[in-house]
């Protein structure tokens, strides 16, 4: 007779339970020799009683599992010369600058990800119980969320301050939010509406639901954000999201665009370039994203730094997490 799924469930049960527990101790014990006794390969090979192959093998695992995260402290960064300089020079609160990878002399990729890195580690030390978090979009927005580290913080509400647009690689709106309140271990406060409708009066009509009133209501309250300042060139990403044509970009950067803010344009003094689908969109105004007691700016990579100084002109910055090149083409800027 056919085992009933009552039946294959005991049977299951049983097999699990003589199948021997999985072993984690090798690679705990060598994490714990390597990160905290400070012992070196060798000597953990030699105590451990295996290769030290076996050990580099134990230490990739462990922090491949997420058992172990290396990171150095933000005030590291932060008490850099440029930092230094930066902060005095845009009036800004704090800055940190990361050096750029010297195998990566475009300041592409490599040192791309080593500022989102570190501008992951430094947030949560940036946020408090009780805050509201409003968080912009993009690339560089996305893979910093990516790495924050675990870290729960009380009563934190973590907002989208623009609505929903299809994003390439998957970098939307609605998941740079949901990941960091995630890893924060706060209340998701997700938009949903489009950011941008077919025309003004469908968007009036939207705002006026009490579910997108509400929400529009929440990003209001955000007494902190972070952000990312776009570019204004053919490859941007409300390019690539299909909010502006490369034609249109064009257009706006002719009349002084230099920046894009949640979908905003704006020029090198950080005031709005107004574009013609704006009165169709729905999310943060640059007036909200001002005067915030932490409002965190991520820049890296070519092209940013001209972005990234009409953000802080503008009032819209008061952290800045960069790189050494970054750094030194907004210092040569003020001169």
């Amino acid at each position: 007779m056919p085992a009933t799924p009552l039946g294959k469930m005991r049977i299951a049960s049983a097999e699990a339970a003589r199948m021997p527990a999985r072993d984690d101790a090798p690679y705990i014990e060598a994490a714990w020799l390597y990160y905290h006794d400070g012992l070196n390969q060798n000597d953990i090979a030699e105590r451990m009683r295996i290769s030290r192959a076996s050990v580099v093998n134990y230490l990739n695992e462990a922090r491949n599992r997420g058992w172990v995260r290396v990171h150095m402290d933000s005030d590291v960064f932060k008490g850099h010369r440029l930092a230094e300089e930066l902060c005095a020079a845009y009036g800004l609160t704090e800055a940190m600058v990361v050096p750029d990878d010297p195998v990566d002399p475009v300041g592409a990729a490599a040192s791309i990800a080593r500022v989102t890195r570190a501008a992951a580690d430094w947030l949560p030390r940036l946020l408090e119980p009780g805050d509201r978090l409003g968080v912009s979009w993009g690339a560089t927005v996305y893979q910093m969320a990516q790495q924050v580290p675990n870290t729960p913080m009380a009563d934190l509400s973590v907002i989208q301050l623009l609505g929903s647009r299809p994003a390439a690689l998957g970098f939307a709106a609605e998941a740079c939010t949901a990941i960091l309140a995630q890893r924060l271990g706060g209340e998701c406060i997700n938009f949903h509406a489009p950011l941008v409708l077919s025309n003004k009066a469908l968007r009036d009509a939207l705002c006026d639901e009490p579910v997108v009133r509400d929400q529009l209501d929440a990003l209001a309250t955000c007494n902190k954000t972070v952000l990312a300042c776009g570019t204004c060139d053919a490859d941007a990403h409300v390019v690539r999201s299909g909010i502006l044509s490369p034609e249109e970009i064009a257009e706006y950067r002719a009349k002084g665009a230099v920046g894009v803010i949640c979908g905003r344009l704006i020029d090198g003094q950080g005031r709005p370039v107004v574009s013609a689908v704006e009165e169709r969109m729905i999310g943060v105004s640059l007036d909200q994203m001002r005067g915030k007691d932490m409002a965190l700016l991520v820049a890296a990579g070519p092209g940013r730094a001209l972005p990234a100084r009409a953000a802080m002109k503008g009032g819209f910055v008061t952290h800045l997490a960069t790189s050494t090149r970054v750094a030194e083409e907004l210092l040569e800027m003020t001169s």
